[in-house]
């Protein structure tokens, strides 16, 4: 009698087989990017099949509305989690740490076949990567090497697109008192109007400025003044999460950036350095415990 096999499950795991197969280098690029590691991200690339197969087996691919998205997921979660292995064993390391060099060994004729590879950030970025958070690090990937939307990043992350857009303001805010044009330029939208409130006490332009090309040099000029000590911290302004610049303990500026709807740039940024606004501006927060407790 001829063994009977399940023919909806075995059609069930062709499919989600083809869906994995179909995506492999993209979440490989995710995860190296992440990881910084070939070992580790082939890894999360088993910890990625197992978990697929898993959701898929109790039910058609079909019924997953969009697994793209769902790989990517599943493959990011996986990453994060495998971070905190790697930070441990480079505790232990010896000598200076580079990430694991990405050697492609395919055959000229398969280089379109591993295309998503080549876009692996370099080994330099990938060091100045190790200097973030893992969710500052998924988000960089995600956002500049990928181009997801923070909408999406928000998705993949499990994390309210106010929390992912945080993210994109706290690298403005890094970027303007060193005077990073090339940065500034990838973060303002091509349409950003600049205003800047001086009131004829501290740098800031006599108009709203717009468009990035004219508005990416004025945030250096008016949130930094040579010599001076600056602080930058986060703390709500008028309801939204705003990066106040502290020059000892007094408050310098106020920045407020407002984010395209995507999130990945600001279409308006508002940078206030008028010191008689700040009568009435709230203290560092530390600063007033310690005053209280003193």
């Amino acid at each position: 009698m001829p063994e009977r096999t399940d023919t909806a499950a075995d059609d069930r795991a062709g499919t989600a087989t083809q869906v994995f197969v179909d995506r492999r280098e993209l979440l490989f690029a995710i995860a190296y990017n992440m990881l910084g590691s070939v070992t580790d991200t082939e890894d999360v690339l088993q910890d990625t099949w197992l978990s697929w197969t898993g959701r898929t087996g109790r039910a058609r691919c079909g019924g997953i509305d969009n697994p793209r998205a769902c790989l990517v997921r599943i493959a990011v979660n996986h990453a994060l989690a495998r971070r905190a292995d790697i930070t441990r064993r480079r505790e232990t390391y010896v000598g200076p740490w580079l990430p694991e060099p990405l050697v492609d060994k395919a055959a000229p004729d398969d280089y379109a076949e591993h295309a998503l590879r080549a876009e692996s950030v370099s080994l330099a970025m990938l060091v100045v990567l190790e200097s973030l958070t893992p969710l500052e690090r998924a988000v960089f990937v995600l956002n500049e090497a990928f181009e997801y939307a923070h909408t999406e990043i928000a998705d993949v992350l499990d994390r309210s697109p106010a929390a992912v857009r945080q993210q994109a303001t706290e690298r403005f805010v890094q970027a303007a008192p060193g005077g990073n044009i090339t940065t500034l330029m990838e973060i303002l939208a091509p349409d950003v109007t600049v205003w800047t409130d001086g009131g004829g006490k501290a740098p800031a332009g006599p108009r709203p400025v717009h468009g990035r090309n004219k508005a990416a040099p004025l945030p250096a000029g008016c949130a930094t003044r040579r010599g001076a000590d600056f602080d930058i911290r986060y703390q709500p302004v008028n309801g939204d999460d705003s990066a106040v610049v502290f020059e000892g303990e007094s408050p310098y500026a106020v920045m407020e950036m407002d984010p395209t709807p995507e999130g990945d740039q600001m279409s308006e940024v508002f940078i206030v350095t008028n010191p008689d606004r700040f009568t009435r501006a709230p203290r560092d927060e530390r600063a007033t415990a310690e005053e209280e407790r003193a």
